[in-house]
């Protein structure tokens, strides 16, 4: 099902031509790019010639573009855009499913390619979604801001636009010149090192003939909520022995230690995206996921999925070192056991410990790799890299499709494919083969209790045991799933839609839930677009928001998204004085006292606007509070700049607490 695609230029027809190259084998290079449907295809045809020199040629197309068909939603934009507006610039357009891997992979390399063309580029993300909860303008906003896309986006729920244009995988690029002719298109990652040289040549010619005039945009980025005190968390690992909970803070880049009840402990990592080792304050993740305690209980393994590395922290200093990984994605898989510390890993999603070995899911290349925790090898143990849904020998014919959440009981691993809907297992002692449980293909998924293969899950991203049953995350459903091993009858444990509600298990609702972990009876679950973690009991059927406390033990460096606040002027007249501030919580929230909000000053001009004080703190529980700031107005104009950071909680049963970072 994987194909390597090169870049291609059209020939005669007006909608881009791309046809597939390769196939991939084992011990091969890696192709990156998710299948297609086959019945949404482009026609075969097209030139390939990405080996060709690049910066002797001229890349203008010399066919007209089809125009991007219209009704459809945008994101990030006042209004929808026409490519005849466009002309002056180069214009890529980004065919992508939020589910898709290898799209995310590709988001690094948009991000390159739009900071170093500035004006004279502009992406466009065409969302064309495989699932049909990628269809939801309300699942694409979500993964708008949780990629941190600020391009504008297109929902092209119906495939209109991916048809016009000839896509044929997730992702496919086209590339179209500043005077709006089609140059070509590339299906699959390596997006960077192609398209760069086009696009330089590109500017390079058109700006020569005074062609390259980008005339400014509508751009409105998609306001983001107020950020709660996480940020789209990944999983969770609730241990009874030692009363923890580890939350995996995806959006924040750092991991969470709390009570099983929500006090919070402590915070590894800054909050700050990078790949550094060390104390608890320094050491820097990107977006990690996975979590498993070692069998002693000192070391908590890290999948640290946009580092594509593993992470260990010690527990009893808060030091974090990395144990597998380069912080680069690979583009060629081992041969046999190799030093984990010099193996590059792709986007490795969850971890799991049995045995002395440490499982690790590595969801960007479709496989599961096992870690030596003593000698510190690394080497694949189950799936041949292709994508696929394939039972049999795990090295030799197993295929596997985005493998992402882990649990094991000692002698089985289980593990979840979101881009076949699977569950599925293999023994972890490497003898036997891996076996579906429940899932029959790549575009098989529904909504469907039943016997094995007869359920159907939606691209579910969570495993976990709990009392001898198997409990699914059904991410795309906004479901926990609950599968009996001896009887293998799949049911629903709780949910029915999504948004957020407590309750009895048949009414709650999630929100694309993600990862699961059982203690003591529990299943705490994180809940990734509400930024939660909610807990549910198997034995009265409830399900329950876990409050979050002691956020003063997170709060030094705690990140958050800075909501821009615009005040009119005012005329004052000169003389000594007090400023007024009053902060106020939304509606139907208060002021949270058991963290310190704080207020910070700044004026233009020192000797227009001098201040008593810059800076402010309080703590408060009621809905807003008042002070005075001392200052000292001359004749004059000066722009007076402050930035709150707030902590706020909503005022009912379901208590949600939120960070305000806000810049007035």
């Amino acid at each position: 099902m994987l194909e390597m695609f090169g870049f291609r230029r059209p020939t005669s027809a007006p909608a881009l031509r791309i046809m597939g190259a390769c196939l991939v084998t084992a011990i091969a290079f890696i192709a990156f790019a998710c299948s297609g449907d086959g019945s949404r295809s482009a026609p075969a045809g097209g030139t390939d010639v990405s080996d060709q020199p690049q910066s002797k040629r001229s890349w203008a197309g010399t066919e007209p573009s089809p125009p991007i068909p219209g009704d459809v939603a945008w994101f990030n934009v006042k209004r929808p855009l026409t490519l005849e507006e466009l002309k002056g610039r180069v214009v890529l357009l980004d065919f992508w499913t939020l589910g898709c891997i290898n799209c995310q992979h590709i988001i690094p390399d948009l991000k390159r390619l739009e900071a170093e063309f500035g004006d004279n580029l502009l992406v466009i993300g065409v969302h064309s979604g495989k699932y049909a909860t990628e269809h939801d303008d309300e699942s694409i906003l979500e993964a708008v801001r949780r990629f941190g896309i600020e391009h504008p986006v297109i929902n092209d729920p119906d495939f209109v636009v991916w048809r016009t244009f000839g896509a044929s995988a997730w992702p496919t690029l086209v590339l179209i010149d500043p005077a709006g002719n089609l140059v070509g298109g590339h299906a699959g990652e390596g997006v960077y090192p192609l398209f760069q040289p086009i696009l330089e040549s590109l500017v390079a010619e058109f700006g020569e003939k005074g062609l390259l005039a980008p005339s400014p945009l509508p751009i409105s980025l998609t306001a983001a909520p107020a950020t709660a005190v996480l940020s789209y968390p990944g999983n969770v690992l609730a241990d009874e022995a030692s009363n923890r909970l580890y939350i995996a803070d995806s959006g924040h880049n750092r991991v969470l230690e709390a009570t099983l009840d929500g006090s919070l402990v402590r915070a590894f990592g800054s909050g700050k995206e990078g790949f550094a080792d060390g104390a608890p304050g320094e050491a820097t993740f990107r977006q990690p996921q996975g979590l498993a305690l070692s069998v002693d209980g000192r070391t908590l393994y890290v999948a640290d999925t946009r580092n594509h590395a593993v992470r260990a922290i010690d527990l009893a200093s808060g030091e974090t070192t990395t144990i597998a990984g380069t912080g680069l994605q690979l583009q060629r898989l081992p041969a046999g056991e190799a030093p984990a510390r010099e193996t590059a890993l792709a986007s490795p999603w969850d971890v799991a410990v049995a045995d002395g070995r440490l499982f690790v899911s590595m969801a960007g290349i479709h496989q599961i790799w096992s870690l030596d925790l003593l000698t510190g090898r690394i080497s694949v143990f189950a799936g041949t890299s292709r994508e696929g849904i394939d039972d049999g020998p795990r090295l030799t014919m197993a295929t596997l499709a985005q493998p992402s959440g882990l649990a094991i009981d000692g002698e089985t691993l289980y593990w979840v494919d979101p881009e076949s809907s699977a569950l599925r297992r293999v023994p972890a002692g490497g003898d036997g083969d891996v076996e579906t449980l429940v899932g029959t293909g790549l575009f098989d998924y529904g909504d469907r209790d039943g016997r094995g293969k007869q359920a159907q899950l939606q691209h579910p991203q969570g495993v976990a045991l709990l009392d001898d049953a198997l409990y699914v995350a059904d991410t795309y459903n906004h479901r926990i799933r609950v599968y009996e091993p001896i009887s293998k009858e799949v049911g629903t444990a709780a949910g029915s839609e999504r948004g957020w509600s407590d309750g009895v298990a048949g009414t709650v609702k999630f929100d694309e839930p993600g990862g699961l972990s059982g203690a003591g009876g529990l299943l705490y679950i994180a809940d990734t677009n509400i930024h939660l973690v909610r807990v549910y009991n198997p034995a009265d059927g409830s399900v329950s928001t876990l409050t979050l406390t002691n956020l003063s033990a997170i709060a030094v460096g705690t990140p958050g998204r800075v909501t821009k606040v615009d005040l009119p002027s005012q005329r004052v007249a000169p003389g000594a004085t007090n400023l007024r501030v009053t902060i106020s919580a939304p509606a139907e929230f208060h002021l949270n006292g058991s963290a310190p909000s704080r207020l910070d000053l700044a004026t233009s001009n020192g000797s227009v606007v001098e201040l008593g004080e810059r800076t402010v703190t309080w703590s408060s529980d009621e809905t807003e509070v008042t002070f005075p700031v001392p200052v000292v107005l001359s004749d004059g104009r000066a722009a007076l700049t402050a930035t709150v950071s707030a902590y706020y909680c909503r005022s009912c049963a379901e208590a949600l607490c939120f960070i305000g970072v806000f810049a007035l």
